[in-house]
């Protein structure tokens, strides 16, 4: 088999992979952006796109079902699951089509749809309609993303058993769906189809939702996500499932002993996988952890020389902006230029896209407390902003650490109408290193949510 050279390799078109391939062709390195199944990865697709563009649905469904708390009068409201759908599609279509066309139009870069395994560390082969093309480079990068977890649950198989991608497929609408899993996937989607007009029972191991937050952060999500109708099982566990004419019948473990529920459809957000099996990354010396994660340095270096790994492919938070943060971390190191940047992010923000919003930033009161030294938090509840009350929207609260000999914010969250771009303010002013009483003596514009840091930090 006869080998095509290039200067560089990238295997993988996401939030890191696409940019990164562009960059490399930009500085005159001829390229080739290997991809198995579509540009844009899993954010454009079947992460961050389409799942928002659902939660704005879902908003729209709720505020016409609330229309009387604002003096409008509605009628009965209902969805239309295809419509809902269709919507999802030509957002995701949009998206995904414009990144294809200026990636495969950008000079000194060949997009090149199949599916890469490694030869060695400097050669893949990549199946291509059937047949194989063999391409070598002196760099490879690794952007090969990472997919839903299955379920585990014995006697839980067939089509009502749905994934983070499959759910957004559905053109009908379940009569009940069963979550498992209480993090951030699963709520959104949990929220997102009471909204529609399901009944919805979240299923989680834990004592408390959202296991990387804080206790009272976590237990006022649940008392929302209640309050709109879903209900909870906390310290539970899918023991089995027995099949059903319109469903399944699962049998939980919980606190109280066992039980059974009854439901038309499965969601299965348990976790994710790295799409790491088919890359014969041995052939590569490429390590891996337990899991299938590629294991990196702080600059994305993997064990092999010469290749790198971005992105969820390598076990890290599975956010866009740190995929994309990682391309901005390769491209630095090897083409100059701007700052060094390395994995070490002082600073890592998210937001949950739940209604309302978790925004959250730096450290949370228990890693800050761990740490030990003079831990201060400031905490007010939405309802007491003044924003927050002329939309009623009050439900959350808002709350920030930070260091009492210092003056300095370690973190926050905002549980509340628009709480990640709330949380943004936040993160800017660190970013800044401006200490609280900067924010609590501003002179923001009234009346906005931002507004509510000069009283949040009054608490202190």
């Amino acid at each position: 088999m006869s080998t095509e050279r290039y200067d560089a390799i990238v295997i993988g078109a996401g939030q890191a992979g696409g940019p990164l391939a562009a960059a490399l062709a930009g500085a005159g390195r001829r390229t080739v952006l290997i991809e198995r199944i579509h540009v844009g990865g899993t954010c454009v697709n079947e992460g961050c796109t389409p799942t928002k563009s659902m939660v704005a649905c879902a908003r729209v469904a709720y505020l016409a079902r609330r229309g009387a708390d604002y003096g409008v009068r509605t009628g009965p409201v209902s969805v239309d699951m295809a419509r809902i759908r269709q919507r999802k599609r030509d957002i995701v279509t949009s998206f995904r089509t414009g990144s294809e066309r200026r990636l495969s139009a950008f000079p000194g870069l060949d997009l090149l749809p199949g599916e890469a395994r490694f030869v060695d560390a400097r050669t893949v082969d990549v199946g291509v309609n059937g047949s194989t093309r063999r391409l070598a480079a002196e760099q490879v990068f690794i952007n090969a993303g990472a997919r839903p977890g299955p379920a585990t649950v014995p006697g839980l198989s067939g089509p009502r058993v749905l994934n983070s991608t499959s759910i957004m497929e559905l053109d009908v609408l379940p009569s009940h769906l069963l979550v498992l899993g209480g993090g951030y996937i699963g709520l959104e989607f949990a929220q997102m189809f009471r909204r529609f007009g399901s009944a919805v029972t979240v299923v989680h191991r834990g004592a408390h939702l959202l296991s990387r937050e804080d206790d009272d952060v976590a237990d006022a999500m649940r008392e929302i996500l209640e309050a709109d109708g879903i209900m909870m099982a906390l310290n539970t566990t899918a023991r089995r499932a027995e099949p059903l004419p319109d469903g399944f019948r699962v049998e939980l473990e919980g606190p109280d002993g066992g039980r059974a529920v009854e439901a038309s459809h499965v969601l299965v957000a348990i976790g994710r996988l790295p799409n790491t099996e088919a890359l014969s990354l041995d052939s590569a010396g490429i390590r891996t952890d337990p899991r299938g994660f590629i294991a990196v340095n702080d600059r994305l270096e993997t064990s092999a020389p010469g290749v790198w790994a971005l992105g969820d492919v390598t076990g890290g938070p599975a956010f866009t902006h740190t995929s994309y943060d990682d391309f901005r971390i390769v491209r630095n190191s090897l083409l100059g230029g701007e700052a060094a940047r390395s994995l070490s992010r002082s600073l890592l923000p998210y937001t949950v896209f739940t209604d309302p919003q978790l925004g959250r930033v730096g450290l949370t009161e228990r890693d800050a407390r761990a740490r030990g030294g003079d831990v201060r938090v400031a905490k007010m509840p939405m309802s007491h902003v003044a924003r927050a009350l002329e939309l009623d929207e009050t439900r959350g609260f808002m709350k920030a650490v930070v260091d009492g000999e210092t003056g300095r914010i370690l973190g926050g969250a905002v549980l509340g109408i628009e709480g990640g771009e709330v949380m943004s303010i936040l993160q800017v002013a660190m970013m800044g290193d401006l200490c609280w009483p900067a924010l609590r003596d501003a002179v923001f514009a009234h009346p906005l949510l931002a507004e509510s840091f000069n009283n949040l930090f009054a608490t202190l």
